[in-house]
């Protein structure tokens, strides 16, 4: 089964909309399956192939702005597990959740910022959105993003 379920409608209750999947920017894919799990390759705020802002979080990026990156980064996950799962509703439950946030030397809120994460795969998939996670602090990201995430999903099998 493919296309828009019940998954997508709460996005859409949301006003959320699930973008297209973000090209890679190096030798990868965006998503891969072994058994019934997916992992998704890092995934960074892209908006329209853009990072709507760069920088080092608690510098040039305040926390509430990471925040809302990390949702957006957890929303490009989300994108990326449906290609290859072709249908969101097979999300068995969120496994684990990585986060890397681009930290100013005296920042140490990784965690509040990966919370922008969390609350979207809460808040989407109920229950089945609940995780183990790390927030790392790292000193840069690829194109200096100041967020990348993650996420390890279970699939319903059959």
């Amino acid at each position: 089964m493919s296309g828009a379920g019940a998954v997508e409608a709460k996005l859409a209750e949301l006003g959320l909309t699930l973008p297209e999947v973000v090209p890679p920017l190096a030798a990868y894919q965006p998503a891969v399956q072994s058994g019934p799990y997916i992992y998704t390759a890092g995934q960074l705020p892209m908006v329209e192939g853009k990072l709507p802002v760069t920088g080092k979080v608690g510098a040039e990026v305040t926390p509430e702005e990471a925040k809302q990156l990390a949702r957006t980064c957890a929303l490009n996950a989300l994108a990326a597990v449906k290609s290859v799962a072709g249908d969101l509703d097979r999300i068995k439950r969120v496994v684990k959740v990585v986060g890397f946030v681009a930290s100013a030397s005296d920042f140490t809120g990784q965690p509040g910022v990966l919370n922008g994460a969390s609350e979207l795969l809460g808040a989407v998939l109920g229950d089945k959105g609940v995780h183990a996670r790390s927030a790392v602090g790292v000193a840069v990201l690829p194109l200096d993003a100041p967020v990348e995430v993650e996420i390890q999903v279970e699939l319903e099998q059959g």
